[in-house]
């Protein structure tokens, strides 16, 4: 790919290559750079309780505390991003230092395996309502087996850019990403990090709904019923935050989309990345009001009192 296609935007002032630097863009990073380091510092705070409150040291608390490494990597490479950003729009220069290519190879791996890490969710409230005697898929080294095995498949599948040099540095929108275009390449990543994964909480969302209400009509025991019920209500309530991801991802999928009939906005990337930076908070905060124990173990902290002993008058 000649990367030549990609400067544009340019002009020459005194001798050095300057970019056109719109008036919001200043703004829009700024923002991209709040809303990251919020989801640090709460995804952060999570993971500290999660490894070390006891209460939390079970089988779905540690599909929570994946979903909230996942979080903090793409946070932490968003935040790289942005800052990468914004100090580029102010100098009004183009530039892509050595570790740009890195960037953008961390964005594919860490959007893929937030929503792997949803997916890893819905599927295991699956099996404890439909397979409650397969006591092997339910056990903590079968979910480890299969988080290792996400994050060793987030990892990968990009890595083929890194050797074809399809990774490019994008001058318009400060960005080092893959050129959408009606290629190979565009269609198998919006495959692998976004609809698939999405795809499939839904799917297993509705194959769950379906056999509860299957349960409903026939004679069962009342606490198998209610632990079928108390499984889907936390799979709607992964759905809920996958459609927060659904939204944050929607304006990269239709740039795909239109990418591949004709070229996309001229800041289609900066668009893209601003609405997934700007929804990972909502998503932050819907992972911690629909963890129950998350909860819990929260309020226990806040609300803690040191024993003080006070002194007896004499």
């Amino acid at each position: 790919m000649n990367s030549t296609l990609f400067i544009t935007s340019v002009t020459f002032i005194n001798n050095s290559l300057t970019t056109i630097v719109e008036s919001w863009f200043i703004p829009l990073n700024i923002l991209s750079i709040i809303c990251t380091i919020f989801v640090i510092g709460f995804a952060t705070f999570f993971l500290f309780i999660l490894v070390f409150d006891k209460t939390c040291h079970t089988v779905p608390m540690m599909l929570v505390a994946n979903s909230c490494l996942a979080e903090l990597l793409l946070a932490i490479n968003g935040l790289w991003i942005a800052v990468f950003t914004l100090q580029n729009d102010l100098k009004q220069i183009q530039y892509h230092d050595s570790f740009c290519v890195f960037r953008g190879y961390i964005s594919f791996s860490s959007y893929a395996l937030q929503n792997c890490s949803y997916l890893l969710q819905s599927i295991y409230r699956y099996v404890i309502v439909v397979y409650p005697n397969r006591l092997f898929w339910q056990t903590a080294r079968t979910q480890l087996f299969f988080i290792v095995f996400s994050w060793i498949f987030a990892f990968v599948y990009p890595i083929v850019f890194l050797f074809t040099n399809e990774i490019i540095y994008n001058v318009d929108n400060q960005i080092c990403q893959v050129s959408l275009r009606l290629s190979f390449s565009v269609i198998y990543t919006a495959q692998c990090l976004y609809i698939i994964p999405v795809l499939s909480i839904i799917f297993v969302y509705f194959l769950l709904i379906r056999y509860v209400k299957g349960m409903n009509k026939r004679v069962i025991p009342v606490n198998t019923l209610f632990r079928a019920q108390r499984e889907l209500k936390m799979v709607r309530r992964i759905v809920i935050l996958v459609m927060i991801l659904f939204i944050a991802g929607f304006p990269y999928a239709l740039f795909v989309f239109i990418s591949l009939f004709t070229s996309p906005p001229k800041y289609h990337f900066r668009i893209a990345y601003a609405f997934i930076n700007l929804l990972l908070p909502f998503a932050m905060i819907s992972l911690f009001q629909f963890t129950d124990t998350l909860k819990a173990s929260v309020k226990k902290i806040l609300n803690y009192r040191p024993n003080t002993i006070i002194p007896a008058l004499t």
